[in-house]
């Protein structure tokens, strides 16, 4: 039971598939999610929002990024990496939702700076209950460097 508010600042979503995101919102909701969620459907939409929003606004940084993996135009490991490589964005925790059970993947997320990796289930309860336990974890359970 949450006993405590969601900290407050935003939540960037990477994800390329209407049906998963779709999933995200309705976790989001269940989980009485009031933060804005953004989201961004390949790697350079993701990295270009972040250097714009950082322009407009120096204090800029979402709470919590969830990042596929697989998207089209920059994956979800180039923003991984190119984020890494950012030193505002270096405390920001970024999980990964994908569909992949690949080693490679794993490893490259984990060694890239990944904080977690979590796989989709095919199952909409399961994935549901995925992302619902990734809100409450890392906005319940956790003292984020950027909360406000």
């Amino acid at each position: 039971m949450n006993l405590k508010p969601h900290p407050s600042g935003c939540l960037l979503v990477l994800e390329d598939s209407d049906e998963d995101f779709d999933t995200i919102l309705a976790a989001a909701k269940e989980s009485n999610l009031k933060n804005e969620i953004i989201r961004v459907t390949n790697g350079d939409e993701c990295v270009e929002l972040l250097e714009k929003r950082a322009q407009e606004d120096a204090t800029f940084s979402p709470l919590l990024a969830l990042f596929d993996l697989n998207t089209p135009q920059g994956d979800g490991r180039y923003a991984l990496k190119t984020l890494r490589e950012n030193a505002r964005y270096k405390t920001l925790p970024i999980v990964i939702l994908s569909t992949s059970e690949n080693k490679h993947d794993l490893e490259f997320c984990y060694h890239a700076g990944a904080n977690a990796y979590h796989t989709k289930s095919v199952s909409y309860p399961a994935h549901l209950r995925t992302v619902r336990q990734i809100f409450e974890y890392w906005l319940d359970g956790v003292i984020l460097p950027f909360a406000q």
